[in-house]
């Protein structure tokens, strides 16, 4: 069946145990890109008349539709394949210093669009909610023609409320106290959550990247807005009494460090930055693409002393990472994956002649695998994971997929 072509929705109330299923095997698919009925049959425990009932109503709800299966590894006549129905979609929205940046991503945590607006000065946090409100007000005649919106994300470089939305501090914005998630909701008519980037963009590499299959992750991300973490510990995100857990940026590194944003010295992100690097690539701004391209077409002993320099902070905060988390593996965003693929093996080094032994000797270090499209997908996901556990909600929204019903 194709994505478009489906049978009516079904009617009436379900019980809490069919609930739980459909929700169970519509987050199995998202998370997938592509399952088929006998695989979701296996990783559920349930009979497979009773996965074929669900996956049904799923199609009828419009979440899912099934195609000719691939038929590859499997033992007999091969069951349908059942993939997300890419016409259910989020709104993602990452605020940083330099810019907005706004995304589609469709179920499967595919990203359908994304446009970044530039901007001169850092945005007050109305400033960042009317660019993302007028972008979406661009796309909205393409949204209403073939998506139903579940909502809009918000991936912010600070510490976030993620159950009110509020942005408590954001030093690299200057934002304090500021109701983003209600703001947003009202500017573009859709529900928003909202939460910090960094813990977003472990938990989407934990479910779509380089982390997909660990239980235990140290996430850190480099870019314009400083150095944010995020740390899943045994498939969860750690988030701390007030939700503000895996702030590694702040780890202390330097004693005769600088002073910080936060109100204290020597923190990673005063020694570990990119706008050295840009400065050695010559380069006024850009992205981490862009920033690698540049720095391997240099050469010379300042830049590989920069390097050495940065890696050996980030290092001390990886070493402290591993001592207390005992991850096994840890993933680098932003530039910070630019500084380890231009010196591979080094941070590994450190760690196994810093850290206690028996922490390291495993340790796996990735670059991010979402690339720049890990905030879309991360801020999305907060919206995806909040329907997805009760997928029937979606006879509730416009759509085209409810046109006719």
């Amino acid at each position: 069946m194709s994505a478009t072509a489906r049978p009516a929705a079904p009617a009436g109330d379900l019980d809490p145990s069919r609930r739980n299923n459909l929700a169970l095997i519509s987050s199995l698919v998202h998370h997938h890109g592509v399952l088929s009925r006998a695989e979701l049959t296996k990783r559920t425990g349930l009979n497979r008349s009773t996965v074929g009932t669900l996956v049904g109503q799923l199609v009828a709800l419009g979440l899912v539709y099934e195609s000719a299966p691939t038929g590859e590894g499997q033992v007999g006549r091969p069951s349908p394949d059942v993939r997300p129905d890419p016409s259910t979609a989020a709104l993602a929205v990452n605020p940083e210093v330099d810019a907005v940046t706004i995304g589609l991503v469709s179920l499967g945590g595919k990203v359908q669009k994304k446009i970044r607006f530039a901007t001169e000065r850092i945005p007050t946090a109305k400033e960042a909610v009317n660019i993302a409100a007028a972008v979406i007000a661009g796309m909205r005649s393409e949204l209403d023609a073939s998506y139903r919106i579940t909502g809009v994300g918000m991936a912010v470089p600070g510490l976030v409320n993620r159950a009110d939305g509020v942005v408590r501090h954001a030093p690299h914005l200057a934002w304090r106290n500021e109701p983003v998630a209600r703001m947003m909701s009202k500017a573009t008519g859709y529900p928003c959550l909202a939460d910090n980037d960094a813990s977003l963009g472990a938990e989407a590499e934990l479910i779509f990247g380089a982390g997909a299959g660990r239980g235990n992750l140290v996430y850190l991300n480099g870019g314009a807005s400083g150095i944010g973490g995020g740390v899943i510990a045994d498939g969860a995100l750690l988030r701390g009494s007030t939700g503000y857990a895996g702030e590694l940026g702040h780890t202390f590194v330097r004693t005769d460090g600088k002073d910080c944003h936060c109100g204290a010295t020597g923190c990673l992100e005063t020694e570990v930055s990119q706008s050295p690097l840009f400065e050695l690539a010559g380069l006024e701004g850009g992205d981490a693409g862009q920033l690698e391209e540049a720095l391997r077409a240099k050469d010379g002993p300042e830049l590989a002393a920069e390097v050495a320099r940065q890696l050996g902070f980030l290092g001390i905060t990886l070493r402290n990472a591993v001592n207390i988390f005992n991850p096994d593996t840890i993933v680098l965003d932003g530039f910070l994956g630019v500084l380890h693929s231009l010196s591979p093996g080094t941070l590994e080094g450190l760690l196994r002649t810093q850290a206690l032994g028996g922490t390291a000797d495993k340790i796996r270090i990735h670059r991010a695998a979402l690339g720049s499209d890990l905030m879309m997908i991360g801020a999305a996901e907060l919206v995806f994971a909040r329907f997805l556990a009760d997928p029937v909600g979606i006879r509730e929204l416009p759509g085209p997929a409810a046109k006719g019903r």
